[in-house]
């Protein structure tokens, strides 16, 4: 069975407000089939000889980023369909126990009141903040490397060693 793809890829880029759009979709397929119905087969005892044919059909398909599909056999038409949107979960993730008004509801758990007033009441703010330079002085100091190579090569002689070993 052979197939012929076609794919499109579109990409469209806007500096001014910093956007970009790009889109990727296989969008026509050519395949060779065998024709269902449509084969022939003969035997001849006497000769000791066989004739098998089958036909054969190109079946298209072409998919577009709207969701349409059209199907069909090259040379009799495409029957178009509708695809449903695709990118939408069939369930809800999150499906709260309870569903009712504020009045049926449980009370705020006291540990969780507190944790809350404690919240609003530093706005925010960290007790234990520290500034990035006195994180950065905690840091190992920066090596450089003198050679791009030689990373790679050093790299690449350890990933052989754990190779060896097994």
């Amino acid at each position: 069975m052979a197939t012929s793809e076609l794919s499109c890829l579109v990409s469209e880029e806007n500096c001014e407000r910093r956007e970009a759009f790009w889109a990727e979709w296989k969008d026509l397929t050519l395949s060779t089939r065998p024709e269902e119905g449509c084969s022939l087969h003969e035997e001849d005892t006497q000769r000791h000889e066989t004739y098998h044919r089958q036909g054969q059909c190109q079946a298209l398909v072409q998919r577009s980023p709207w969701l349409v599909m059209r199907m069909g056999i090259l040379g009799r038409g495409l029957q178009e369909y509708q695809l449903p949107y695709q990118r939408v979960l069939p369930l809800p993730i999150f499906t709260p126990a309870k569903v009712g008004t504020k009045e049926e509801r449980e009370e705020t758990p006291i540990q969780l009141q507190e944790l809350l007033a404690l919240e609003t009441a530093l706005g925010g703010q960290c007790v234990d903040r520290q500034d990035v330079a006195e994180i950065t002085k905690q840091l190992p100091p920066v090596v450089p490397v003198s050679k791009p190579g030689t990373l790679r090569r050093s790299l690449s002689r350890s990933m052989s060693q754990e190779a060896q070993r097994g």
